[in-house]
């Protein structure tokens, strides 16, 4: 069995509390949700929820990276949205990153996210590099 990797990268945001950004193990990279934080300024970018969502992305693109994997191997992504109202707004920007062979995906509404956040995505991809 080979050993886990904890993955941590500069390029988005650092992590709020005692977890990794991502792990890898046997060929996976498993990336903790991602908020719309500015990873230069570490507040919540302004904007509606199609503008947090966009931020989320690149921030989920630079941990993919910096693992050895990117939007296009990713597998799973679960979406967390503050109000399932802004499903519409969410999902015109998500399919823009996924533009082919999106993955597969659930999307929930939370009562609540972390620091106020409208949206939070987690996914799960293949390494590729």
């Amino acid at each position: 069995m080979s050993a886990k990797r904890i993955v941590a990268t500069q390029a988005a945001p650092a992590a709020l509390g005692p977890y990794s950004q991502a792990v890898v193990h046997n060929g996976l990279v498993y990336l903790s949700g991602q908020i719309p934080l500015d990873p230069a300024t570490g507040q919540v970018v302004a904007g509606d929820a199609a503008a947090q969502t966009a931020r989320v992305l690149d921030n989920l693109r630079a941990v993919l990276e910096a693992s050895g994997a990117s939007l296009d191997s990713v597998l799973k992504t679960t979406v967390f949205l503050a109000d399932l109202n802004e499903f519409a707004a969410v999902n015109e920007v998500y399919g823009r990153y996924f533009a082919s062979n999106p993955p597969a995906r659930a999307t929930v509404q939370a009562a609540r996210l972390p620091r106020d956040a409208r949206v939070e995505i987690e996914c799960i991809a293949a390494v590729i590099a």
